[in-house]
């Protein structure tokens, strides 16, 4: 056999043998926990810098979306508990991003509406936001961003479904 033949039949036994090994076990946890992590911390200091305090921010985007929901309709809408959305609702009164009112039609009902401090946040959490993506999504791609959240995508809907196969979404660009 040639010289070259036999480099170039080495090679490709070398590359057989270089099989990849899936991840380990809970490495997709572990990952994602982190970068989750990570991606709240530095968004965290961004809203920081607004008066706002982590959590504080999907409140105020939600009713920036619909002013004058209930307690307990935005803590079901953020997947926290009513408690917990009472004392977020109680700290941002006395922060004058919100401000609590007697329902006009039902005096039984409290709703949540946002001061003009409130409306006043909303462009400085979407400035946070995009100024914490754009560090988050540093040296990637248009087409691995797509890859990424469409990986994402199927995760969390493997997660919403309990696993139950359902079909792929198409795409034109598949």
């Amino acid at each position: 056999m040639a010289k070259k033949d036999k480099a170039d039949k080495d090679r490709g036994e070398k590359k057989k043998a270089k099989k990849k090994e899936p991840p380990a076990f809970g490495v997709l946890n572990s990952t994602v926990t982190q970068v989750a992590r990570a991606l709240r911390t530095r968004l965290s200091h961004g809203l920081a810098e607004s008066g706002l305090y982590p959590g504080q921010d999907g409140v105020v985007q939600l009713l920036a979306q619909e002013d004058g929901q209930t307690p307990g309709a935005l803590a079901h809408r953020l997947g926290v508990k009513a408690p917990t959305m009472t004392r977020t609702i109680g700290r941002m009164e006395a922060q004058g991003f919100v401000q609590r009112r007697t329902d006009g039609r039902d005096g039984r009902l409290t709703k949540v509406y946002l001061t003009d401090e409130g409306r006043g946040s909303v462009a400085r959490i979407d400035e946070a936001m995009q100024a914490c993506e754009a560090q988050a999504l540093a040296g990637l791609s248009g087409k691995e961003l797509k890859t990424l959240v469409k990986l994402l995508s199927v995760i969390e809907d493997n997660l919403v479904h309990n696993g139950v196969a359902r079909p792929p979404a198409t795409s034109d660009d598949d």
